[in-house]
């Protein structure tokens, strides 16, 4: 079995956590949104709606789901189920969010990928940390990994080591504060691979010498307008190449991408997106693609 080492080839395997299991109950939301610094309190009924119709898209298009369990050792952050864990085509890398919150995620998602015989190949130890939005495959055999507040060097020497064999470029991008430690800023963030040569990008907070790679490379970027940046616009998830899926909202990017060939599906995601910080990329674990 080849797993994922790309962003945006077809998707036949993935991993994700339905709402019933991460953010449980309303009165759990009450409990856990302000500790897990969400914009606004989630309606899990309203969650609950926006799921179904986000998973009847992924449905069509994705023959193997795979749903993680609930757990009382993580909170509802958990519904983001690609930050725990990375694939490479040999198997996972279990990582340790650089939230601490969320560091309990990697020991349940250990256990749940044993339990699916999927083969992991490492996992971050001592004072590593990182988080899966922050690592790209630009290609097959080009890691792209984020050095921000969720993902530190000792991770990045320990994930160079790990994919050494797997890899022929092995790029760290140095990620900007913006606004400041206790947001969200991955790597992920500004950059959304939808095909080989195609990728929506938030310029803004791009390096200049990532984005002058991206371009050197052949790679077409579609640009975030600033006020659909803020509404996850350049959170798009392939579900193969050029045909995505993208939080509604982002009318400008759409249409960027229409111009581009793609094919956009579209949810609301204002619950469980929008209030988390977290797209489609944030909710699905590629386990493989092909």
């Amino acid at each position: 079995m080849t797993y994922c080492s790309s962003m945006f080839k077809a998707l036949e395997h993935v991993i994700v956590k339905h709402p019933n299991e991460a953010f449980i109950s309303q009165e759990n939301i009450s409990k856990e949104w302000e500790i897990f610094n969400y914009v606004k309190e989630p309606d899990f009924n309203e969650s609950l709606k926006e799921y179904a119709d986000f998973i009847s898209i992924i449905e069509k298009h994705v023959p193997n789901i795979d749903y993680l369990p609930a757990s009382p050792e993580v909170g509802m952050d958990s519904l983001y189920a690609h930050d725990p864990v990375k694939f490479t085509k040999e198997g996972a890398i279990l990582l340790k969010s650089g939230k601490r919150k969320r560091q309990p995620e990697a020991k349940v998602y250990k256990e749940f990928l044993e339990e699916k015989n999927i083969p992991i190949i490492g996992e971050l130890n001592g004072s590593a940390v990182a988080d899966g939005g922050d690592i790209i495959w630009l290609d097959e055999r080009t890691l792209v990994v984020g050095r921000g507040y969720r993902t530190n060097d000792e991770a990045i020497r320990q994930l160079e080591e790990m994919t050494a064999r797997l890899v022929d470029e092995f790029i760290v991008v140095h990620l900007p504060h913006d606004q400041g430690e206790d947001e969200c800023l991955h790597l992920m963030s500004m950059i959304s691979m939808v095909d080989q040569n195609l990728a929506v990008v938030y310029s803004r907070l791009l390096p200049v010498f990532f984005r002058q790679l991206l371009i050197d490379r052949g790679i077409q970027l579609i640009e975030v307008p600033d006020v659909e940046y803020d509404t996850l616009g350049c959170n798009v998830l392939a579900l193969a190449p050029r045909v995505c899926l993208i939080a509604s909202g982002n009318p400008t990017t759409k249409q960027r991408l229409l111009d581009a060939g793609a094919a956009v599906y579209e949810y609301k995601g204002y619950e469980i997106s929008y209030k988390g910080t977290g797209g489609p990329t944030c909710l699905t674990s590629p386990v493989v693609r092909k």
